[in-house]
């Protein structure tokens, strides 16, 4: 190196400590590129400036009812902690390795950054950093502050320009932080490998151990690591493991050449084998044990402005926001749900089973389950979908809701004045006596005089309120929603929270009493949930408290309503509760307690359901093929080892409602 470049060096060293402006240095290119020295020097005003800090992103957990872990959500996976949470040999041996004066220099160490743009001059190209603690943690805010390729690329480009900006930043940081504060914000920055940022992280994959639990190996390993996360990353094989190893007794060597530890320590830690554990890291809905309610609150979320302006917004703050989610649902009656599902429905079975349990009078959801695990494994027979929930929470198009539809007509008639034992002849067909018989909610006249109701179960005559419920008979109701009015049932059934699976509007013919509008199991338990709750209808709820990173909560209340007069649903029930007894369940039986419901079964056996409730619980099953259920029908199908020729409401759905309702409300008085 010539006498002058050895004289700007030093002066940009010198410069960088005094926080003076430098400029008009300028030299002659070298190698043809002249480094960027030129423009270096346009911008060698080296006061200091304030580093922008975004909070740093953390991750999301999510709880079940009672406190316990659903999944987590991140981005980068990330604990952060106080430095009182670091072991004091772990702080050491960070110091050791990375910047020995750190506690001694200023924002820039002089004699490393001269040692190493010395270095780079005579190499004629950058080779060696020579940063300071706190420009490697400037540096690691600049990568993590980028929002795209370009801008990442600006924080990583080998350039004076790009490091005379650091040098100025890490002359605020020295201004505006302790030396501690720079240490601490550091570990919990910093890369270490194996998916993991930050020492706590690092330390519980590495070596399942909390930071201030670590032994003298252990931290030299994770210090040795920061330098090349990615080429001793120990999750990653043998041979990274080795490297890892050999960089662990570098800084051994480096920690006691400093005095920071004796000879005999080293020896004694070199000794020991490296002792990753490779401790898996907690995951997303996808390894959660309850995965298709850890996707209906991560879409809840998702769909919420209150977390971002868009949908990407949205997602980073689940990803990297520190958030803690506090849920509604409850393990024991997941559990409950869960065994009955399978107990009736294999995963290798073509159909589907969904259940959603929602408690009346709040709208919480205790439990979501399906027969198929989520995924997208063929092999493992997996669903990629939310089978159990609308498409705005991750599911699909969902199945034809079928009989539990006359519900709706049920309580519009009450509403009218109908007594239960009031009722009107029922034929063994039915026709729309003109195209003017119904009239949709625009006004539209909807009927259809060629197309013919038949009856699937009960039989033609007069029946009552009660025995054409009990019975499910569709002529029955079809001349009931006729009398009452179309438009009225969709307006019933839309206060008590229905609306389609696929988002789209409700299909309003003269068929909507015979559930031919496709739902999931979500919102029609919420809707008898709200028959349950006399009529108080609450939309379904998952969440119930958030708090931020800063300890700041957010309580969610139950959004409700009231639908119905508590007499008007008081009779529904009275009604449905002979479904039991008298009607299409009552070879199935009841559940030992006050329990109401209703089967459905859709035109051709495409689908079947059971809604049912308690004053303590309601719950909606729903069974169907997922490869499209009007082509793939229940009839003539093998389900659970079992063969049926036609799965009804009652088949299949029913008994699945049965065994999950008397499991999760044991001990409910």
């Amino acid at each position: 190196m010539t006498r002058r470049g050895t004289m700007i060096v030093r002066l940009a060293a010198a410069g960088a400590a005094a926080g003076v402006l430098v400029a008009g240095i300028t030299v002659p290119a070298v190698g043809g590129a002249g480094l960027g020295l030129k423009s270096a020097a346009a911008m060698a005003d080296l006061r200091p400036i304030e580093l922008p800090e975004p909070p740093l992103p953390e991750v999301s957990v999510m709880l079940d009812a009672r406190g316990k872990e659903i999944a987590r959500f991140y981005d980068e996976y990330r604990e952060v902690v106080g430095l009182d949470q670091v072991s004091d040999v772990m702080k050491k041996a960070i110091i050791a390795i990375e910047d020995f004066r750190f506690y001694q220099h200023g924002g820039i160490d002089l004699e490393g950054t001269a040692r190493a743009l010395a270095k780079n001059l005579q190499s004629g190209e950058v080779s060696q950093g020579g940063s300071s603690i706190t420009q490697q943690y400037v540096k690691q805010v600049l990568v993590n502050s980028a929002d795209t390729e370009a801008e990442r690329e600006a924080a990583l480009e080998t350039s004076y320009a790009r490091k005379l900006r650091e040098l100025r930043y890490a002359l605020g940081v020295e201004k505006k932080y302790t030396k501690d504060q720079i240490l601490e914000k550091y570990l919990n920055i910093a890369y270490f490998g194996a998916g993991v940022y930050g020492v706590e992280a690092a330390a519980k994959r590495f070596f399942g151990v909390r930071a201030s639990r670590l032994t003298l190996p252990q931290a030299a390993a994770l210090a040795g690591a920061v330098q090349n996360p990615n080429a001793t990353d120990p999750n990653r094989g043998r041979e990274h493991r080795a490297r890892l190893l050999k960089r662990r007794d570098v800084v051994l060597n480096r920690m006691a050449e400093l005095g920071v530890i004796t000879s005999a320590q080293a020896a004694a830690a070199k000794a020991t084998k490296l002792g990753y554990k490779g401790t898996k890291l907690p995951g997303g809905c996808e390894v959660s044990k309850y995965p298709y309610f850890c996707v209906y609150v991560r879409q809840e979320i998702a769909n919420d402005p209150a977390f971002g302006k868009t949908a990407d917004a949205r997602l980073r703050a689940l990803n990297g926001g520190g958030l803690t989610i506090r849920t509604t649902l409850d393990p024991s009656m997941q559990a409950a749900a869960d065994r009955a599902v399978k107990k009736h429905v294999r995963a290798s079975d073509a159909p589907v089973a969904a259940q959603a349990l929602v408690e009346p009078g709040t709208g919480a959801i205790k439990a979501m389950a399906a027969s198929k695990p989520y995924g997208r494994s063929r092999a493992r027979h997996e669903i990629s979908y939310n089978v159990v929930a609308d498409a705005r929470h991750g599911g699909g198009t969902g199945f034809q809701a079928g009989s539990t539809f006359k519900t709706f007509t049920l309580i519009t008639a009450l509403k009218q004045g109908m007594k239960t034992d009031d009722g009107l002849t029922a034929g063994a067909g039915y026709r729309a006596p003109g195209y003017t018989a119904f009239k949709n909610c625009a006004g539209e006249s909807v009927g259809d005089p060629r197309h013919t109701v038949t009856n699937d179960e009960g039989s033609p005559g007069w029946k009552t309120l009660r025995t054409g419920t009990w019975g499910s008979v569709n002529t029955f109701f079809m001349e009931l929603e006729q009398r009452v009015g179309l438009c009225e049932t969709v307006e019933t059934a839309t206060s008590l929270g229905i609306r389609r699976a696929d988002g789209r509007a409700l299909r309003e013919y003269e068929t909507f009493t015979l559930g031919i509008n496709e739902m999931d199991p979500v919102t029609v338990a919420a809707a008898y949930a709200g028959i349950a709750a006399r009529g108080r209808y609450c939309a379904p709820m998952a969440i119930t408290r958030i708090t931020g990173r800063d300890g700041e909560a957010t309580a969610y209340r139950p959004d409700c309503r009231k639908a119905l007069e508590p007499a008007i649903a008081d009779a529904t029930a009275d009604v449905l509760s002979g479904v039991f007894t008298d009607g299409t369940m009552r070879g199935v039986g009841g559940i030992g307690r006050d329990a109401a419901g209703k089967t459905g079964t859709t035109d051709g056996y495409a689908a079947a359901w059971f809604a049912g409730f308690t004053p303590d619980l309601a719950a909606a099953v729903s069974i169907g093929d997922p490869r499209g259920s009007q082509g793939h029908k229940l009839t003539g199908v093998t389900i659970g080892g079992r063969y049926y020729g036609a799965v009804d409401g009652a088949a299949l759905p029913g008994p699945i409602w049965k065994d999950t309702m008397i499991g999760a409300l044991k001990g409910v008085g």
